[in-house]
């Protein structure tokens, strides 16, 4: 049985990741694990950027976001004070809420998406995830929640991107089967369903029982 896991939540904006990553952690820490939580961007300088981009207070070309979300991603991973690998070397299981996936998916909707792979591959060569889990949701269903949850709509958050980085998402999971474990689940279900099955597929892969 692997001790610690490091766990990847995708999907397109909306598709309740955080409220399954809230709800996974209390899941694996009843198992036993310590976990600990994060996500991208980060809330380093760069991802400060990033993110003033995405709430417009900042303008950028897409090649440069995609060049941001990449150093950004290696800071995450190689941070001596918090980076993800230190994370792990310390015991902690590891859940992200968002990682590479998210970068193919969004950025290929603007550039190719073997350059935003290859881009990304000194991360993906570091630490490839033990299972990266897609929350699938209809674009419609996104724009609702979004719209509900948000008082502005930030960068990539239309309709017509949405769309095409859902189908963008299927696309390089297929194109990558080979060496990424993907576990695909509807999210538009209700969380305490979708989380079941997350459980479920989880145990079964990492032989975890409910308590250690």
């Amino acid at each position: 049985m692997k001790k610690n896991l490091f766990i990847a939540l995708e999907g397109i904006d909306g598709s309740g990741k955080s409220t399954q990553v809230k709800l996974l952690t209390e899941k694996l820490e009843q198992a036993g694990h310590k976990v600990y939580t994060t996500c991208e961007p980060t809330d380093s300088p760069i991802g400060k950027i990033i993110r003033d981009i995405f709430t417009h207070k900042m303008e950028a070309d897409h090649r440069t976001i995609a060049g941001l979300f990449v150093a950004d991603r290696l800071d995450h991973l190689l941070n001596k004070t918090n980076g993800i690998i230190k994370k792990l070397e310390e015991g902690y299981t590891v859940i992200t809420d968002r990682y590479y996936f998210s970068s193919y998916a969004y950025q290929s909707t603007h550039m190719d998406l073997d350059w935003v792979i290859n881009a990304n591959s000194l991360s993906a060569n570091l630490l490839r995830p033990d299972l990266n889990i897609y929350i699938d949701i209809s674009p419609e269903l996104s724009i609702e929640r979004l719209n509900r949850g948000r008082t502005s709509i930030e960068l990539y958050e239309t309709l017509e991107n949405l769309q095409n980085v859902r189908e963008k998402y299927f696309e390089v999971m297929e194109k990558l089967e080979s060496v990424e474990k993907v576990f695909i689940t509807d999210g538009n279900r209700p969380p305490a369903t979708i989380l079941d099955e997350i459980w479920a597929n989880i145990k079964t892969q990492f032989e975890l029982s409910e308590t250690v």
